[in-house]
């Protein structure tokens, strides 16, 4: 039996596979954000099947972010499907054109791998890795610890994760079930708003200016019944905000009205940018604190270091050797070299960094041009139109990102990676926004 929905077909006899026919036509398109599913009852009906293996292949799609459930108005295909993913709202460069879309950082500012990793390979070979050896290599353990604690983050237990979007998701999953509510920035990481809802949990847009997110926001979604908080400590992705103390004061204060909230902040900026950090860690019974190597030592590097309150690390510990078992210590004695060999120039990436963002959010700022970008190596340029000011920017040859890869709630936007650029490209660049976006958008992002 079959279930004819606009261009699709629903088949299927077992939950699993319902469910994975509908997942597909939703990656492929033939079924769009928004269209209705039909009632369980009249699906199962159609189908021949039991009305209860409907409800669980419709709990599955929740589950993985790929349909909503809304009351009596039944159930649809999410706005913005887990399934798709915000990465597909790409813009192709033209040829000639300039790339300013990525979020990768500059080339010429990451250190060489290969010494590092042949010292690190010398190492294993002196000694080698066998199951049951404790997953974490002493150096990089020592070296992020110090760290840690000259930034002021509390004392706990650490582990090794690949890349701050796994440690995200393991904490996530450490504590959350699905149905749970995650405050979430807004704009914020595309990665993650499309993370959260395919772990079966609902996001709670929290606004975020140029100081973080907003303490007044963040009370309004815990006592709404968020039961996690997500926060960019520096070099917000994607409007590079930036923790100050003043912010993170206010934060704390709602925090510890709320001390059974789940805390997670991402540190990805750290030895990119040069202000300092302000964590929030500690105020709540559950937190981690995760900083990952990828914009500093290079994407490739498939390493973060977590710390967090034990309970927490030692649920992803746990949950890690069921799967993975560690992270290669052959990667971690690698970063723990680059640390050790001061292989970044940390101050010098950082004013790098810093000279293109506010070049050229200062150029903006001459043409009337409202931009942001404290930290990091992302501008945020609120704009009326984000389609119509992308294409305007791809006709004189500068592609970027949409607003919408990083939106929920907020106002539209683009947002342009800093670090392919030059002195000699900021007013070019800025002329060229400058006629894409006008009017400017009097009000700020969030």
């Amino acid at each position: 039996m079959l279930f004819v929905l606009g261009e699709y077909r629903i088949t299927g006899r077992g939950a699993a596979e319902i469910a994975a026919g509908v997942e597909q036509a939703v990656g492929t398109g033939k079924l769009r954000p928004g269209e209705a599913l039909p009632p369980m009852r009249e699906l199962a009906g159609r189908l021949g099947v039991n009305a209860n293996t409907v409800a669980a292949a419709y709990r599955i799609l929740r589950e993985r972010g790929v349909i909503e459930t809304a009351g009596r108005r039944g159930s649809r295909v999410r706005p913005k499907p887990a399934t798709t993913g915000r990465e597909q709202l790409r813009v192709e460069v033209p040829p000639g054109g300039r790339d300013l879309s990525t979020g990768n950082p500059d080339p010429a500012l990451l250190p060489r791998l290969a010494p590092a990793v042949a010292a690190a390979a010398e190492q294993g070979d002196r000694r080698p890795v066998r199951y049951g050896d404790d997953p974490l290599d002493a150096d990089l353990a020592r070296l992020a610890r110090a760290e840690l604690d000259a930034d002021g983050v509390p004392a706990g237990p650490l582990t090794v994760t690949s890349g701050s979007l796994d440690a995200v998701e393991r904490v996530l999953t450490a504590h959350l079930r699905p149905g749970d509510t995650v405050a979430v920035e807004d704009p914020g990481w595309g990665s993650l708003l499309d993370l959260v809802p395919a772990l079966g949990l609902h996001t709670a847009p929290v606004g975020v200016d140029d100081d973080g997110p907003r303490a007044d926001d963040l009370r309004r979604a815990l006592e709404s019944g968020a039961r996690a908080l997500i926060v960019t400590d520096r070099a917000q992705n994607p409007t590079g905000a930036s923790v100050t103390a003043t912010r993170a004061r206010a934060l704390r204060a709602v925090l510890r009205e709320h001390p059974g909230t789940l805390l997670i902040e991402d540190d990805h900026g750290h030895g990119i940018v040069d202000l300092p950090l302000h964590p929030l860690a500690g105020v709540t019974r559950h937190w981690a604190l995760v900083r990952s190597a990828a914009k500093a030592y290079g994407p490739d590097l498939r390493l973060a270091v977590l710390t967090g309150d034990p309970v927490t690390v030692d649920r992803v510990r746990g949950r890690q050797r069921l799967g993975p078992g560690w992270v290669s210590l052959l990667l971690q004695r690698t970063v723990a070299h680059l640390w050790t060999e001061g292989a970044v120039d940390r101050a010098a990436v950082a004013e790098a960094y810093r000279a293109r963002r506010t070049g050229l959010v200062d150029a903006l700022a001459e043409r009337g041009i409202v931009a942001h970008g404290r930290s990091g190596m992302n501008v945020w340029v609120p704009v009326p139109d984000e389609t119509g000011a992308i294409a305007r920017l791809l006709h004189r040859g500068w592609a970027v990102a949409p607003g919408a890869r990083f939106r929920l709630a907020s106002p539209q936007a683009v947002r342009i990676t800093i670090s392919p650029l030059t002195e000699d490209d900021i007013a070019p660049l800025a002329d060229a926004v400058a006629a894409a976006v006008r009017p400017s958008p009097a009000r700020v992002y969030g």
